[in-house]
């Protein structure tokens, strides 16, 4: 074996996620002097320009799998390491310019800003203009690889108090099976959701303010115990900006429940952010979709 360079940092693969500091050995590709390198160093080359990368994960980067832990859904295993994903809308021009509803997009990302899941709505242009923040939809969370892992499904319901018989219901699905449903409750005063498993039993409970208008500040969802005794996390519409606010209807929320949570429940939640997202915050005509959580 060739002696490797020196002096230089070593850059393992970029889905490890970090760098070395300076001062470590760096082991050039195949096809150049010093390789190949040690077992277990993969070198790739340095950054153009010869500079050193910012330590911690890279713009654009996406989480790497972690290993599967049992009876795990293919794709869900991401969701064993988190306790907090944040979820960003993606702003459409046509739509912010237009006020032509667009199909929506998002990128869940962890609390380390590496991208998770990117999530597209499917529905036509008929529905979406016509029916607006109420219309049915389904919904593809695609990992990395593009595959879809996780498949939400709204149906086309009422979610006024006047009809408590025909509230929302999301049912979330993965790898063709279910793995729960976020079901809306009849209230008058603030809304309210259950988190149900596949069997239909309620495990989590979901709770949001009186006022889900979003003035300046975030907007807060509970997320309790099944007995709505305590809270375990919280789904948060964060304040985005005066003119974001006021000329797009791109939100961006932020997740967290116990990192022990049951991966499926863990996903079911994430389906309950796009949900209420679809309710509360969807614009209908360049309007902010005004209704206080109920109607």
């Amino acid at each position: 074996m060739s002696a490797p360079y020196t002096g230089q940092p070593v850059y393992p693969p970029p889905e490890q996620g970090y760098y070395p500091p300076p001062g470590q050995p760096y082991y050039p590709p195949p096809g150049q002097p010093g390789y190949p390198p040690p077992p277990g160093i993969v070198g790739v080359p340095p950054t153009s320009g010869g500079g050193y990368p910012p330590p911690g994960p890279q713009p654009n980067q996406w989480m790497p799998i972690p290993s599967s832990p049992p009876n795990c859904p293919p794709g869900l295993e991401y969701l064993t390491m988190v306790d907090q994903l944040l979820v960003h809308q993606k702003v459409e021009l046509l739509e912010a310019f237009t006020g032509f509803e667009t199909a929506n997009k998002y990128e869940v990302r962890n609390n380390m800003g590496q991208k998770v899941y990117f999530a597209a709505e499917d529905t036509d242009c008929c529905t979406r203009n016509c029916c607006g923040p109420m219309r049915p939809f389904d919904m593809k969370v695609l990992d990395n690889g593009g595959r879809e892992v996780i498949h939400l499904y709204r149906p086309l319901r009422c979610d006024s108090c006047c009809f408590p018989c025909c509230l929302q219901k999301l049912e979330v699905t993965g790898s063709g099976a279910t793995l729960g449903y976020v079901t809306q409750e009849w209230s008058i005063l603030v809304p309210k959701y259950k988190v149900e498993n596949a069997a239909g039993e309620c495990v989590l409970r979901i709770e949001g303010p009186f006022c889900t208008w979003s003035i300046c500040g975030d907007v807060e969802f509970k997320v309790l115990s099944s007995d709505g005794s305590a809270e375990v996390g919280k789904i948060t519409k964060q304040w985005t900006g005066l003119i974001k606010e006021a000329f797009t209807d791109a939100d961006n929320f932020g997740i967290t429940f116990p990192i022990d949570l049951d991966v499926n429940i863990k996903a079911v939640l994430l389906g309950a952010c796009f949900l209420i997202d679809f309710m509360f915050f969807e614009k209908s005509n360049n309007r902010e979709n005004d209704s206080p959580g109920m109607i």
